[in-house]
């Protein structure tokens, strides 16, 4: 085979063909399309939009921009990329930028072959060592991306500076036959940007000092988010015309491929998640939040909720319930609605406020995004209540009644199962509420009633530190007056 070949001879006698890596990923993209396989694995909700682009630009030879909001998987979806090289890939042993046995650039591999001919030495690398990705920040300089003299290597090889074999190699001839991944290009400056024009047009690469052209050959990945154009920085036009496609990514459509990410990403210990329940009524609700985060007027809609918000949510509330069972010396124990007070940090984290929210502040903006999530979900799974209508009612008026006499939940973030569920059983519900809930959520949907009875403001409801409290509204307001 010819991955076992050791020399050039060698090579040559397997009949190795050299390729582009615009060729090969073309060639390994129509056999896995052929044969119906699953492409880009654990990316949802791209295959009728982002991926069908992603391949289109693929088998064109581009290299892409991926354009989206933050956490949108561009990065991910470059990563993936790796999947479509071949597993290995011959070049000359010892070269620094991946140099072709066939087609060598550098001038230490075509002094190599051609002083030892047929019997240089030849070393494979696997297609994860092909894949290099770099962050753009503003301090990034042309001599890291291209490179520059190394005085130390010049020294040490008692070579002078004007020598080619003085180069220390930047990041992208570092990157020959391989996938180079820019992440935030529009952080980077603009003179660096301008560096990057001979690499997609020639695909060369020019070096400081040097009469050199190295004819690299690299696929060229870079990710941005639309509000950099005007925020950090800019794509300069004449790059953005040399990016063959720029495919644009989008958050889930639906709370059901949200949900997938969600289980997918989520990293929570094995001894918690086992002792844990989460009902799909809370898995639900947590997607939701993002997703009422994402039509929020205090949250800056230009930088965008990212799909992590969901993941750290979930990950906090496993930590939240897991804290409540070893204050309570609980083995077991079930996600509550009274839960959400312990995820704020994770919402407050990932939001961008405009100057509204701001005034508001955090914790405030993201009680109300917790609010509408509740009253989205209630809305769904809960009869409308009609406030204008008379006898719409019906079903809610025992429980509005128990209010207005004086009944009061207080639900504290660290309350036993046992004392949760004596306060939760002490309220009067509908049957015909209960009926599509099984035993176990039988609480659950009890305090989602208690959120809805409050977004339509039949009772008062308090978001208090670490606990919450539901009561009369008119009892609360006399209370707020001091009227005894």
């Amino acid at each position: 085979m010819n991955k076992l070949a050791k020399t050039l001879g060698e090579l040559k006698k397997n009949n190795y063909v050299s390729q582009s890596i615009q060729n090969e990923i073309r060639n390994n993209l129509i056999k896995k399309i052929s044969n119906k396989e699953k492409l880009f694995e654990g990316i949802f909700g791209y295959d009728n939009t982002v991926i069908p682009d992603t391949e289109r630009a693929l088998l064109s030879g581009h290299n892409i921009l991926f354009l989206g909001l933050r956490g949108q998987a561009k990065t991910r979806m470059a990563r993936l990329m790796t999947e479509l090289l071949d597993e290995f890939i011959p070049i000359v042993a010892g070269s620094e930028i991946n140099d072709d046995p066939f087609l060598p650039v550098s001038k230490y591999a075509k002094e190599i072959i051609a002083k030892s001919g047929d019997q240089t030495a030849i070393h494979w690398i696997h297609r994860s060592e092909r894949y290099i990705e770099k962050l753009a920040t503003p301090d990034v300089s042309i001599a890291d991306l291209l490179g520059d003299i190394d005085p130390i290597k010049a020294a040490s090889k008692k070579i002078e500076f004007s020598d080619e074999n003085a180069i220390h190699f930047g990041l992208i001839p570092r990157s020959n036959r391989s996938i180079f991944v820019i992440n935030e290009l529009p952080d980077l400056q603009n003179r660096i940007q301008v560096a990057l024009f001979n690499i997609l047009e020639e695909n060369d690469v020019q070096i400081r000092g040097f009469k050199i052209k190295l004819p690299l050959n690299i696929l060229l990945i870079f990710t941005a988010n639309p509000e950099d154009y005007t925020q950090r920085g800019n794509i300069i036009t004449p790059l953005k015309d040399r990016i063959q496609s720029q495919i644009l990514t989008h958050y889930p459509e639906s709370i059901d491929l949200s949900m997938q990410i969600t289980s997918q990403e989520v990293k929570i210990n094995s001894d918690i998640k086992n002792s844990i329940e989460i009902p799909p009524l809370v898995l639900q609700l947590i997607e939701q939040l993002a997703f009422s985060a994402r039509t929020s007027p205090l949250v800056d809609q230009k930088s965008g909720v990212s799909a992590r918000l969901s993941i750290t949510v979930l990950e906090l509330l496993y930590s939240a319930i897991f804290r409540r069972m070893l204050l309570n010396n609980e083995k077991k124990s079930r996600a509550r609605l009274s839960d959400l007070i312990s995820i704020i940090p994770a919402l407050t984290g990932k939001l961008e406020l405009v100057y509204e929210g701001e005034q508001l502040g955090a914790y405030q903006v993201a009680l109300q995004i917790i609010d509408e999530a509740l009253k989205a979900i209630a809305k769904e799974r809960l009869p409308k209540l009609d406030l204008k209508t008379k006898g719409t009612n019906v079903l809610y008026n025992n429980t509005i009644e128990w209010f207005n006499k004086g009944g009061l939940v207080e639900l504290a973030a660290d309350l036993s199962d046992k004392d949760y569920n004596k306060q939760i059983n002490t309220i009067p519900i509908n049957p015909s509420l209960l009926k599509n809930s099984n035993t176990k959520d039988i609480a659950l949907t009890t305090e989602l009633i208690l959120h809805f009875l409050s977004s339509n403001n039949t009772i008062q409801k308090n978001w208090n530190e670490e606990r919450l409290l539901f009561k009369d509204p008119l009892g609360g307001m006399l209370n707020d007056l001091n009227i005894q």
